[in-house]
């Protein structure tokens, strides 16, 4: 009876082990078809450079990418028909509380359709309403949801497919902010000749190319 048992022990240990083994390989399968399927996506985003970004937004106002460098900036491409999208928005309005953002709605209708959408999810982040998916071409985005951060010199710094969390945005953006160039200091100018009475005194540099000059050579024959 003991050894029944023991053998209905045993039995069920391998069963557990099997079933654990196939979730786990059903479960790195499911993975790499994802990866895969975001890398798919990810392939045409562009690169250096940010490409021209501008239109109005749902409120009216005019909203141009140039116009805000000098910080870094989110770009952010989504849908009002997107599930996975939906997992960002709360991110997405919260940061752009304290950092610049733009975000395009790709063929999520007019911006009729896209104020209501955005009355009734509750989100204030600036959006840009991109019917016939133009602007996202000109970006390469071909899946939502998409997110660049661009620099403060107005080239793109990284660039994602998929659902993004906001610490991971956020330290992207500081990445971007620690990476931006620094201003180039202006040169000083040159000093001006020093007005004395009705007389000119040339400047330090001048008066030195004066007194090393050859008259000889300097003549006019």
């Amino acid at each position: 009876m003991r050894r029944k048992r023991s053998e209905s022990g045993v039995g069920h240990d391998a069963q557990s082990a099997r079933r654990l083994r196939d979730w786990l390989i059903n479960g790195v399968l499911i993975l790499l078809v994802f990866l895969g399927v975001q890398w798919w996506q990810a392939r045409p985003l562009v690169e250096g450079d940010a490409p021209p970004l501008g239109g109005s937004t749902l409120d009216g106002r005019a909203l141009d990418l140039a116009e805000l460098q000098g910080r870094p900036v989110l770009v952010h491409f989504w849908a009002s028909w997107c599930p996975m999208c939906d997992l960002m928005d709360g991110a997405i309005d919260s940061i752009a509380r304290d950092h610049p953002v733009v975000t395009v709605a790709m063929q999520s209708g007019d911006p009729d359709d896209l104020r209501r959408f955005m009355s009734e999810a509750g989100h204030t982040y600036p959006v840009i309403a991109d019917p016939a998916g133009q602007i996202a071409s000109r970006w390469g985005v071909v899946g939502v949801p998409a997110t660049f951060v661009v620099d403060a010199a107005g080239r793109i710094r990284s660039s994602t497919t998929g659902v993004s969390t906001e610490p991971g945005l956020r330290l992207r953006l500081w990445i971007a902010d620690q990476a931006s160039p620094e201003p180039e200091p202006e040169p000083e100018p040159e000093p001006a000749a020093t007005r004395i009475g009705d007389a000119m005194l040339p400047s330090r540099g001048s008066f030195s190319a004066m007194t090393n000059s050859n008259p000889i050579e300097n003549a006019d024959f």
